[in-house]
């Protein structure tokens, strides 16, 4: 693995990079960054088929992220590994495999059971105790591009005490991890600490002195504030060198994902728009690079400015697509009223769900993705900072004009 940044912003953090895969066989992939890694049920992206990967923006949309919890059933790690690993019996050749232990959707951590043995998750398999050794089985097995190493992440509220034994183990575990893999992917090391800027600090210096190939950033989304997330990040970054990617987890929503590329977060997780898709909503909000907040105008169609609710009774009989201009493979085959009555025939019929399930996901990560190449273009133009404020102005003006 090889990672370059290209561009910085004015008197910020925010920058562009170049992040190129190799490991699998024959494979070479170049992503731009700050990039989003599609989320994955299994190592296949969910609701979309692997046919209609090719729908979506290339290169940008060939980076998966899995957690090899998913697979503790079925295949055992030595079929896998006799096969060739997840590239191979997934016939994913031309993509990006990057493993993390849980993926925000099925596989979350549990801290009140992980111990000093290993971290604990919930699983669709049950609660799971997994320690280094067999996590490495898994990661050697699979064989990814990259993968983070075990972390015990912590919420925010945790006592002081549970806060730095979590820092204590992760750091031991990425020892174990480094000397148990028999793989070639790239090691991102995992940073956590809650919400303690302390511990945080101390973790990012004591994985900054370990040889990794980059940072994976945990333990958000349980609970910190916005206020208390810049604390954090700022000090993470501090103590981390500039020349090596970062990835977090956690950080979902387009404001947050812009919290995080201001800070200096490279690669960020999907299931924010998976969680959207299942809500029936769709994606709208502007891609301009600066988008007036006027040119935006409130609306009471089930939009909030950012995302419209496809269930909504309006879009019956609107023949329009989800997004005017929008060149997606659901926007350029189907209107908002055919999503519209997949969403409310009522019947439970599962090839009428995973239809609109698989145009609305397409769409929405077609569009997740044309805003991480806005942010990059942003960047490159010294206008980040103008970006995000457009972006957050718009939707404060937004939900003060109607509340």
């Amino acid at each position: 693995m090889k990672f370059a940044v290209s561009a910085w912003s004015k008197n910020g953090r925010a920058r562009v990079g170049s992040l190129q895969l190799g490991s699998y066989p024959h494979l070479s992939i170049e992503i731009e960054t700050p990039a989003l890694l599609l989320t994955t049920r299994k190592g296949l992206p969910v609701f979309i088929s692997p046919d209609l990967l090719p729908s979506l923006p290339s290169p940008d949309s060939h980076l998966l992220q899995f957690s090899p919890l998913h697979f503790m059933e079925g295949l055992s790690t030595k079929t896998i590994s006799n096969i060739g690993g997840l590239h191979q019996m997934l016939g994913l050749q031309e993509y990006g495999l990057a493993a993390v232990p849980r993926d925000s959707i099925v596989c979350l951590p549990e801290h009140e059971s992980s111990n000093k043995m290993g971290a604990s998750f919930e699983t669709p398999s049950g609660r799971r105790l997994i320690k280094p050794v067999e996590y490495m089985e898994m990661i050697s097995s699979m064989k990814p591009n990259l993968y983070s190493t075990l972390a015990d992440e912590v919420p925010a509220w945790v006592s002081e005490k549970r806060n730095k034994a979590s820092v204590d183990r992760t750091v031991r575990w990425l020892d174990d991890c480094i000397k148990l893999s028999t793989t070639g992917g790239a090691v991102f090391g995992s940073i956590v600490g809650g919400s303690s800027v302390e511990e945080r600090q101390r973790c990012a210096q004591e994985v900054a002195r370990r040889n990794v190939s980059g940072y994976w950033i945990g333990g958000f989304g349980f609970g910190e504030s916005m206020d208390e997330r810049s604390a954090i990040l700022n000090v993470v970054m501090d103590n981390l060198p500039e020349e090596k990617p970062r990835q977090i987890c956690g950080l979902g929503l387009p404001e947050e994902v812009l919290q995080g590329v201001a800070a200096g977060i490279d690669l960020f997780d999907s299931t924010y728009i998976y969680h959207l898709t299942l809500g029936g909503f769709a994606l709208t909000f502007p891609l301009d690079r600066i988008k007036s907040s006027s040119d935006s105008q409130p609306s009471d169609k089930g939009s909030d400015n950012t995302k419209i609710n496809l269930k909504a009774t309006v879009y019956r009989k609107d023949t329009s697509p989800v997004v005017d201009c929008c060149n997606c493979y659901t926007c350029l085959n189907h209107s908002k009223a055919y999503i519209n009555h997949l969403l409310n025939v009522h019947e439970m019929l599962a090839q009428i769900l995973l239809e609109m399930y698989v145009y609305a996901l397409i769409h929405n990560t077609h569009h997740y993705l044309a805003f991480f190449s806005s942010i990059r273009e942003a960047i490159r133009d010294g206008k980040f900072e103008q970006f995000r404020q457009k972006f957050i102005d718009s939707r404060r003006d937004h939900l003060f004009v109607t509340s």
